[in-house]
């Protein structure tokens, strides 16, 4: 019978390779701690420590959706700044028109 395939969320990857870089314990250990093959998290330390070197860091998908939120919520903050400028400048003639009125 074939063992169908894992997938791993690129946060769980990188739990398990901060566990393997922060205790000091064995790639071995540890893969055999977290129930996944040694020669995979192998692959995930070296691809994590490569990534370190050249500067690069893959943004998790937690990173991606919280950018996308903020990116968002700038939108509608600068329309939100667009719309009271416009209102400030209107009242400001609206007051001017009236203090023009009253000194007649």
């Amino acid at each position: 019978m074939a063992r169908s395939r894992r997938d791993f969320t690129p946060e769980y990857k990188d739990e398990a390779v901060k566990l393997v870089l922060t205790t000091g314990r064995a790639v071995a250990t540890v893969a055999r701690e977290l129930g996944v093959n040694e020669a995979t998290l192998g692959r995930w330390v070296s691809a994590f420590k490569a990534r370190n070197e050249t500067g690069q860091t893959e943004v998790t998908e937690s990173e991606r959706s919280e950018l996308l939120r903020l990116r968002k919520e700038n939108a509608d903050l600068k329309m939100d700044r667009a719309f009271l400028k416009k209102a400030s400048i209107f009242f400001a003639q609206e007051a001017s028109d009236t203090n023009g009125k009253r000194s007649n």
